[in-house]
């Protein structure tokens, strides 16, 4: 016995009263395994023991009672069984099936990597158990080599549910990723989130180790293996070893794909991909025996022995030759070559009756197994006529479909080439057309909120989208929507919500802002501005009188020909003013100063005179002659003049 047996206090002790502790098998980072004596039952366990530094942590003692938990619930062979779980004063422990063997671990240090047989048995074995565990709603979350056990008797098993949790539970803080860092999947490294994919991932690398006895990352540091994890691609296995076949290759490259939704979704779906190499590799999987290298009791086994590979010893009878004359030995030889020979032809008479009726039976009678047609593209009552004339019985399923017309059918269940026995159901997907969404109101929104909410639900938008000028919806805003079905028809309006399908297609109009004023610019200013917002400027204008804007500079804008709103790119003209309109000035040659400038004021002009005239009885004056003002706004001549101009009376007396 090796010296840290013999210093290990627990060899010999009777845990919980009933657990005669044997040996010591191995020592983990959690707990450490002795081989005991269930003196209750009188067998041979299996006793995990929590190390005594880690007995206060109620987090390490929780998951401790929870692998219990996890790995009783799973019924399978190739699962490590547990039968009980206890505490003995400080010590936390559990009981599980005892499994003389090794580890995968241990057989790859043996063989370095191991034969497609080898590997594919293997994969089949843990995938079987793992898939139980996977349809229980547990992950296992520390799949790796030393956690296979190869029994002696050829069995094959996964255990040490430690680090499992319920799927649904799938959140891990850095301290909880206690995984071996070589068999980490990247999203443990980036999110610190796990579910059954990431056991698949963890199988990906443990297949590729068997096939090519290296681990696909190396680095100095965990950090550098994790890093590879997160950012590369694991490569085929057979760079390293040419003789792997090209379909473990992609059953490799699958299970390790970065993205957790490109890997199998669980064990069973990769399981059912490796059945189907091992059909086509002509593959069997065979239970490897292994046995211990020596005669020692399990009570000798120390952590570092580990069980042998023994072949069976070869076995057969010894037969005596006997010693006859030559004309016996010949009379005997013609006896059996014509008994022989009888026999044969019964024999060939009998296999070529079977072969025949086994042809008739698989060939057209009723074993026959038949194809199941192509069914894409037809309609349901087409694909159920054409399973009609295979004996084959269709039933209908229906699924919303982007790409196949309402009513037309997607796809079967087996799918086309699949053989099948007469009477088998096969189910038909047949397509409900494209998906409807609905869609809110979309008016007042943005043109990226707009976009979004379209192509969310599967609808094209137009990549140049109509643009408006207007002065109640703010720029970038969106001021009608509309949907052009994509089966054709008349587009209809969705600017305040509709219902749409996808593939269907959308116009926005949207809102570039108001048009800016010009009112009171010079022309060329007015046209800079309006340039600048991607309107064009005519070079004509329309000239206009205002009182208010003055001679030559913009009162505004023609109106839109056609009406409706202004858009980048129209022509824009110009009314440039021409001044303050022009009124006759009224005749008062003659008349009274009163009468005079009574008739002016009611025109619009002002008077203007000598004041000394005021005091001048208005009989006695007369008017003889008038001139506007030098400040006045008239025509050439005088005669048309602005209102308000002043006007000057040259007044006489007419005494």
């Amino acid at each position: 016995m090796s010296t840290s047996q013999q210093t290990d206090p627990l060899i010999g002790r009777l845990v919980d009263g009933r657990y005669r502790v044997r040996a010591r098998i191995a020592r983990g980072g959690m707990a450490t395994v002795y081989v005991a004596t269930d003196l209750r039952l009188e067998r041979r366990v299996a006793l995990k023991v929590m190390h005594s530094h880690l007995s206060d942590d109620a987090v390490f003692q929780s998951r401790f009672i929870q692998e219990a938990r996890a790995a009783a619930r799973l019924a399978d062979p190739h699962v490590v069984n547990v039968f009980d779980q206890g505490q003995d004063l400080d010590m936390a422990y559990l009981v599980m099936e005892y499994l003389p063997g090794i580890t995968l671990r241990e057989l790859l240090r043996q063989q370095r990597r191991l034969s497609v047989s080898q590997a594919v048995s293997i994969m089949d074995a843990v995938l079987s158990g793992l898939g139980a565990a996977h349809r229980a709603g547990i992950v296992h979350r520390d799949v790796k080599p030393e956690n296979v056990l190869l029994a002696e008797d050829g069995r094959i098993k996964i255990g040490d549910f430690g680090l499992a949790r319920a799927t649904t539970a799938n959140t891990a803080t850095g301290q909880m990723l206690l995984g071996t860092i070589a068999y980490l999947a990247p999203e443990l490294v980036t999110r610190g989130m796990a579910d059954a994919r990431s056991d698949i991932y963890a199988l990906g690398i443990m297949l590729y180790e068997m096939l090519t006895g290296e681990q696909p990352y190396k680095g100095e540091q965990p950090m550098q293996i994790a890093y590879q994890h997160a950012t590369d691609s694991v490569p085929r296995p057979s760079v390293k070893n040419p003789g792997v076949p090209e379909q473990l290759d992609e059953l490799v490259l699958w299970a390790t794909e970065r993205d957790p939704d490109d890997r199998p979704a669980d064990a069973d779906e990769m399981l059912a991909r490796l059945r189907e190499i091992e059909r086509q590799l002509d593959i069997t999987p065979k239970v490897q025996t292994t046995q211990a290298a020596g005669t020692a009791s399990t009570e000798q086994y120390d952590s570092d022995e580990i069980t042998k590979m023994l072949p069976p010893a070869p076995t057969g009878p010894i037969t005596q030759i006997e010693d006859v004359d030559n004309a016996a030995r010949l009379r005997r030889s013609t006896r059996r070559r014509a008994s022989r020979g009888g026999w044969l032809m019964a024999v060939v008479l009998v296999l070529a009756v079977l072969a025949a009726a086994l042809g008739w039976y698989y060939g057209s009678g009723p074993g026959s197994y038949l194809p199941v047609p192509d069914l894409t593209g037809k309609t349901y009552s087409q694909a159920q006529a054409a399973l009609a004339e295979q004996q084959l019985v269709a039933t209908r399923q229906e699924r919303f479909d982007y790409s196949v017309a309402k009513g037309l059918v997607i796809s079967s269940n087996p799918g086309a080439g699949t053989p099948l026995d007469k009477g088998t159901k096969v189910a038909v997907l047949v397509s409900l057309g494209p998906q409807p969404h609905k869609i809110g109101s979309l008016a007042g929104d943005s043109e990226g909120d707009a976009r979004n909410a379209l192509t969310s639900a599967r609808v094209e938008v137009a990549s140049t989208d109509r643009k408006l000028f207007s002065s109640s919806a703010p720029a970038n805003s969106v001021m009608v929507v509309s949907i052009k079905p994509r089966g054709g028809g008349t587009a209809f309006d969705c600017t305040n919500g509709c219902t749409v399908h996808e593939g269907d297609a959308a116009t926005l109009t949207v809102s570039v802002g108001a048009v800016p004023s010009v009112a009171g610019l010079s022309v060329d200013a007015a046209t800079q501005k309006l340039t600048g917002v991607g309107l064009k400027v005519s070079g004509d204008t329309v000239k206009q009188s205002s009182s208010s804007v003055p001679k030559g500079d913009v009162i505004g804008m023609g109106d839109r020909p056609g009406g409706g709103n202004w858009r980048p790119g129209d022509t824009v003209t110009l009314i440039v003013s021409t001044g303050p309109p022009l009124f006759a000035v009224p005749s008062v040659v003659g008349m009274t100063r009163d009468d005079a400038k009574q008739k002016l004021t009611d025109n619009g002009f002002q008077v203007s005179y000598n004041p000394l005239w005021d005091a001048v009885v208005n009989g006695l004056t007369k008017v003889d002659g008038e001139t506007p003002d030098g400040s006045a706004i008239c025509n050439s001549d005088g005669t048309m003049c602005a209102k308000g101009s002043t006007i000057d009376l040259t007044i006489t007396g007419s005494f």
